[in-house]
């Protein structure tokens, strides 16, 4: 599914551009994804994870993601660079087509400029435009607070806790939240 491309400001005053993924963007993208890796315990997983993901790989994901008509992603460009995405999607499943699941990560750097907001709220305006999906589903990790704070903010509340369903390199286990927004 493709989404209409636009910028906006970020709270430095840099310009950011939010569209879909394109193929021009695939060795950004993967370098998005190792980074983001590195940078934090709560992505669910670590850079050595990431030699999966090659050039043509990506393409291919990219262009399935913009083809597809359960699936979009919006990414986030500052400087060209890829600097945050999210994924939301949904099945065709009658039993669960009610249902859109949400993800989304942004590089530090990029923290606390007004993204995340930005890539949720199109990310929420997509399931609000199919009339089958009901509530958005995401799950974040035990400790991120900020994660926390943007779904509180854009109305999704805690309906589940996975105990244990994080493990980290050291052995410290963590739980998975889960949380819900209806939108209809």
């Amino acid at each position: 599914m493709i989404v209409d491309k636009f910028d906006f400001r970020l709270k430095d005053g840099r310009i950011a551009t939010v569209c879909s993924p394109k193929e021009k963007y695939a060795q950004s993208m993967i370098d998005y994804l190792y980074k983001s890796a590195e940078e934090t315990e709560f992505i669910i997983r670590y850079p050595e994870e990431c030699s999966k993901y090659t050039l043509e790989k990506e393409i291919e994901f990219i262009n399935r993601v913009n083809n597809s008509d359960n699936e979009a992603m919006v990414v986030c460009l500052v400087e060209e660079k890829v600097v945050g995405t999210c994924g939301i999607l949904w099945s065709n499943n009658l039993k669960i087509k009610h249902r859109a699941r949400i993800g989304i990560a942004i590089l530090k750097e990029f923290w606390n400029q007004g993204i995340g907001t930005t890539l949720m709220k199109e990310a929420i305006k997509i399931a609000e435009k199919n009339k089958d999906i009901i509530q958005i589903e995401l799950d974040f990790v035990e400790g991120n607070k900020r994660a926390k704070a943007l779904y509180e903010k854009m109305g999704f509340k805690i309906v589940g806790i996975k105990p244990n369903a994080i493990r980290l390199k050291d052995g410290t286990l963590l739980d998975e939240y889960s949380m819900i927004k209806e939108i209809r």
